[in-house]
């Protein structure tokens, strides 16, 4: 098999994207420390969310400038590992990041405002994202996706921020915007798990490969040539297969599993959390109950 180490060390590593998540990363400790005064009711940043924040962006390095983006033009469960790691992990992360009275200042905003207040409302967000979703994996729409660059970074952000929105309902760290709890977030978790099953067990259980992308040396070459760059073209390389061992329907099974398997891990661990805070407020209920019974026994 090949080395990815011969399409060199910009088509591997994406110099271009680093330095404007780097922007984006000084920018935001700027605004939340020494620029922090000029915001009202501002508190100083936590290291939870100093971490947080790397933590999302260092991800999304991962998932978008590292070997990791190529080799997902190359393997189909490489994309599959990142497509999940793009929608279900970095967006809540991100959203838990960002402080209350940053995101206050920000959707105080009037037209960010409303717009945000449409796409975060739970149906409409779950609707929205998990459409954009299995559209996306459509063979026809993912095949001429991947074939243009712009077309390709465009999707992948609406797709991005479709996630926040989807992902609000569950993280909102906000009081005000809080729509749903306890068993509403559940079968909100629930739905979501169910919306997207049918892209990824069309994928798994296909007979053939069906994105073009992995199989046709001709779309593959296209595609590679707009990630790598021009200098594809005197590499003489025929196919995604001289870097691995699998055929192209083993890859897209593959590829399948893991996007299913990763997104009901990541489901599961926040269903944890949201029994666990199901639970304590159910406790401190009791609690005040039992106090307010103790103080007074008289009541019923």
């Amino acid at each position: 098999m090949l080395s990815l180490d011969i399409f060199g060390f910009k088509a591997l590593w994406s110099p271009y994207f680093l330095i404007i998540l780097l922007a984006i990363t000084v920018t935001f400790f700027l605004i939340t420390t020494t620029f922090r005064t000029r915001f009202h009711n501002s508190e100083p940043l936590t290291v939870n969310q100093a971490i947080l924040f790397l933590t999302s962006i260092g991800l999304l390095y991962a998932i978008k400038g590292s070997p990791l983006d190529l080799m997902g033009h190359l393997l189909f469960y490489i994309h599959g590992i990142t497509m999940v790691l793009l929608v279900f992990l970095v967006p809540p992360l991100f959203i838990l990041s960002i402080p209350n009275w940053l995101w206050r200042a920000i959707l105080n905003l009037k037209l960010f405002e409303s717009l945000f207040k449409l796409f975060s409302k739970p149906v409409v967000a779950i609707l929205l994202f998990n459409a954009f979703f299995s559209f996306y994996h459509i063979p026809m729409v993912f095949d001429h996706v991947m074939q243009n660059r712009y077309l390709h970074a465009g999707y992948s952000f609406i797709l991005f921020v479709l996630a926040i929105g989807m992902w609000w309902s569950l993280v909102c760290p906000l009081p005000e915007y809080k729509t749903i709890t306890g068993i509403k977030k559940v079968a909100y978790i629930f739905v979501n798990s169910i919306l997207i099953t049918p892209a990824c067990a069309l994928i798994i259980f296909s007979d053939s490969s069906m994105y073009a992308t992995y199989h046709d040396p001709n779309v593959w070459s296209k595609v590679m040539s707009l990630c790598v760059g021009s200098g594809f073209d005197n590499l003489n390389i025929t196919g995604p297969e001289l870097f691995s061992s699998m055929s192209a329907v083993e890859d897209q099974r593959l590829g399948g599993v893991v996007m299913k398997i990763l997104q009901e891990v990541i489901f599961a661990v926040v269903l944890g959390q949201v029994f666990f805070e199901w639970y304590r407020k159910d406790q401190e209920e009791s609690e005040r109950e039992m106090k307010k019974y103790e103080l007074n026994p008289t009541l019923e």
